[in-house]
């Protein structure tokens, strides 16, 4: 009876599963391929043809780029559905070979493996035509990349050549003359001059405004930073930043109420407008470079973002602002090059003296940022690492300045004019990115100490370092674009990026990635809590010792965090299963070349359930002294007397002799040895040293102390004192003010200490002196001895055992 219901149970979950793969396979069925066949065609016939244009080849390329990523949608779907059926298959087993089967159990996989064609039949249309799609994007890409190649290496006129300067010149004052021409028809209708004076208080109030905010707003800001600069409190830099910002935003803000008025008044010309609907943009480029060479190059130690020499600094302000002007200049050139529609020989006649000057100052910056030394003065100190490293990365662009400094305008000067704007104004570019960056970081400095109340030099916290590397990747994308990249060529890597990889047959996407590290992180920090509630409010209520209370909150951190990362695991869709072959190759690896790291890793285990040793236990090992302070599963920390940090490796704990001074108590033994004279009483000793251990506070009275005579020795009568403390820890202590009392009493008793002392005897002193003078004959015997003699005794004489002769 229950393999019937159990068979049916089967056959019902099977029925459940084939008609949700049918579905899904119907629905995939069910896709259009007629218009991808289409714009595929369309983008063939394109590519054979050598006069299709860019925006063409462009616009299929954005077509074919949505088309893929539909079919590889439609690929992952169809993985996801098959994936059970090849499940359902290998639970069935291999076929026997020797042909002999159930035929219940051949059936099922007959019908499992027609299932699965069928479901794999959609995924393979789409995995053909998302290979076909991924192929004429990389032709279309190639074309459009040998094309711009084409184009930077083409060579124009040259505007060195006299010939071309008249075309030049005649073309920039036709220009001129066409914008500065007033319409004559913005006065013939009525209802116009009408409407303009209804207008004029408006128009007359934009324009104060926009004037008033376009000459002062800029100062304005500067006043507000130079007041904030004074003040000290922590983070104020957040509020001179935000502040400059309208050094910025200010002007820009008059030069569009200024444009508004222009266009509300309606005497200009539509050539006029198009100009004026630029110049917001184009001196919005010229005060944010003003701004950034403030920051960067600021006359304030901590404000600049680069702090090089001071009057360098200024240098650099100076450079920066010209090359502003410089892009404003090139900006306009531009507009009316589009306009006018200049000649090749025109345009670059009056582009040359803006790509030769912007060359020099580009040298020229580069000649200072090359030879750029931190600032390191009795004030200041020694530079941070940090600044260190941007003065580094600045040389190199030093370097590299002087480089296309120097090369563009030679470019120019042959008609190789894209050539030489394509390495001049992204150089330019660039320059302005990494200021941003590093003003950008010091931001972030600054808002962390706004936030904590302490710098970041103060806390020495990684927050600096982390935030430029991550304005660093934010930052590719647009260092990229700036050096001719097409945003093609990002949306492409974008895909390839997301598509991952394949590990062990599983797929691995920076989405399983995101979906692994975010499981992880609940399930860790879980863990902490979990950790941080028992340490702190469960077990102290507990009869457990502190070893052990540590030994539980250590056990369910690793438990944790192992469950975590396999609930990543499943949650990403990782398959771990797969990684099988490579685990058995690191096993090897380990069993040969990891073998000290398994066996610490094994006995820090053994410590934790064991516990032989605790965090707080006096422990000797390896004749080192110390409290346990950390233990964890490789490596135990020990912190000495001497308050060094001596880290032991757990294989030492469970393979040597480990002695534990306070393994669960705190009582210990004291000796104290101690030495008198020849001839004095023993018992009177005796007395003495047992008053003085009964009357420490420290020494337990069970079991009672005990005064051992050792015995005799050559010099003095040895005894010790036995004693135990109540708190072994105060050992040392306790040995100190014994001592100091034995010395106490032994003086007021009259009870001599003894030390060495030594009688020399000189043989035949005359072979030393020399023959013949009597002042030698006082020397008296005829042999002489060194030996060791007690204090106290008044013996002379020649020695006659253990005499070392001179």
């Amino acid at each position: 009876m229950r393999a019937t219901v159990a068979f049916f149970r089967r056959l019902l979950l099977s029925l459940t599963l084939v008609c949700a793969a049918a579905s899904a396979a119907a629905q995939q069925q069910n896709y259009d391929y007629g218009p991808w066949e289409e714009t595929a065609q369309r983008a063939e016939s394109a590519l054979e043809q050598e006069d299709v244009t860019d925006q063409t080849l462009d616009l299929l390329r954005g077509r074919i780029a949505e088309f893929r990523s539909q079919f590889g949608a439609l690929r992952d779907a169809e993985a996801a559905r098959t994936q059970t059926l090849r499940s359902q298959l290998a639970a069935l087993g291999e076929p026997p070979e020797n042909g002999t089967e159930e035929e219940e159990i051949s059936n099922r996989r007959a019908e499992l493996q027609e299932q699965l064609a069928q479901a794999r039949a959609p995924g393979v249309a789409a995995e053909e035509a998302f290979t076909r799609a991924d192929g004429l994007i990389g032709e279309i890409d190639r074309r459009l990349r040998e094309r711009q190649a084409e184009r930077m290496l083409s060579r124009g006129p040259p505007p060195v050549n006299p010939v071309h300067w008249p075309v030049g010149v005649e073309a920039l004052l036709e220009s001129v003359s066409r914008t500065l021409t007033p319409p004559d028809e913005a006065w013939i209708s009525e209802e116009d001059r009408q409407a303009l004076i209804e207008q004029l208080p408006a128009i007359l109030s934009l324009l104060a405004l926009g004037i008033l905010l376009l000459l002062r707003g800029g100062r304005w800001a500067e006043i507000g930073v130079s007041w904030l600069r004074r003040q000290t409190r922590p983070g104020s830099g957040v509020w001179r930043f935000v502040l400059s910002l309208g050094e910025i935003f200010l002007p820009i803000g008059g030069i569009l109420a200024i444009v508004a008025a222009a266009e509300a008044s309606g005497i200009l010309s539509e050539r006029s407008l198009q100009l004026l609907y630029g110049v917001p943009i184009w001196l919005g480029i010229f005060f944010y470079v003003r701004w950034l060479a403030m920051q960067t190059f600021s006359p304030d130690d901590d404000v600049a973002t680069l702090p090089i020499g001071r009057p360098r600094r200024r240098e650099a302000r100076y450079f920066f602002l010209g090359l502003a002007v410089l892009l404003v200049l090139r900006r306009l050139h531009l507009a009316l090059a589009e306009l006018d529609d200049y000649s090749m020989a025109a345009a670059n006649v009056i582009d040359f003296p803006i790509v030769v000057i912007s060359g020099i100052l580009l040298f020229r910056l580069g000649q200072i940022f090359m030879n750029a030394e931190a600032v390191d003065s009795d004030e200041t100190g020694p530079q941070p690492d940090g600044i260190l490293f941007r003065i580094r990365v600045a040389r190199v662009l030093g370097r590299a300045m002087l480089v296309v400094g120097a090369v563009a305008p030679i470019f120019a000067a042959a008609g190789f004019s894209n050539l030489s704007e394509a390495l001049l104004y992204p150089a330019i570019r660039t320059l302005m990115l990494f200021g941003t960056i590093l003003v950008v970081q010091r931001f972030i400095g600054d808002l962390y100490a706004l936030l904590t109340g302490r710098s970041v030099t103060e806390t020495n916290t990684l927050i600096p370092v982390v935030a430029g590397f991550l304005l660093s990747l934010v930052a590719l994308p647009a260092l990229a674009l700036i050096w001719g990249a097409r945003t093609t060529d990002l949306t492409e890597l974008w895909a390839a990026f997301t598509a991952g990889f394949t590990l062990g047959g599983t797929r691995i996407s920076p989405t399983n990635m995101l979906t692994f590290l975010l499981v992880f992180a609940v399930g860790f920090g879980i863990t902490r809590l979990l950790q941080g509630g028992l340490r702190s409010a469960v077990l102290p209520k507990t009869r457990i010792d502190l070893g052990g209370r540590n030994a539980i909150v250590s056990g369910i951190g690793y438990m944790g965090v192992l469950l975590a990362a396999l609930a990543a695991f499943g949650v990403a869709g990782i398959d771990l299963s797969s990684l099988a072959l490579v685990a058995g190759a690191l096993s090897v690896g380990i069993g040969f070349g990891l073998q000290n790291i398994v066996q610490n890793f094994v006995s820090g285990i053994i410590l934790l359930i064991e516990r032989p040793i605790g965090e707080g236990d006096w422990i000797e090992v390896n004749g080192t002294h110390g409290f346990v302070k950390d233990i964890s599963v490789r490596s135990t920390r020990i912190e000495t007397f001497d308050m060094f940090d001596v880290i032991v490796p757990n294989g030492d704990f469970i393979s040597g002799t480990v002695t534990n001074y306070t393994r669960g108590k705190t009582i210990g033994r004291l000796i104290v040895p101690i030495s008198v004279a020849y001839g004095t009483d023993t018992r009177q000793v005796e007395r003495i040293l047992m008053s003085i251990a009964r009357e420490h506070p420290f020494v337990l009275m069970n079991p009672e102390p005990f005064i051992y005579f050792v015995g005799y020795e050559n010099s003095a009568l040895n005894f010790e004192i036995r004693v135990f403390l109540v708190d072994v820890l105060e050992i040392l202590v306790v040995r100190t003010e014994m001592n100091h009392q034995i010395a106490e009493r032994f003086a007021a008793e009259g009870i001599e200490i003894p030390f060495p002392q030594r009688d020399i005897w000189f043989r035949n002193p005359e072979t030393i002196v020399g023959s013949g003078e009597s002042r030698h004959r006082s020397f008296a015997g005829e042999g002489q001895g060194v030996r060791d003699m007690p204090s106290g005794s008044r013996r002379s004489g020649p020695g006659s055992g253990g005499d070392a002769d001179i």
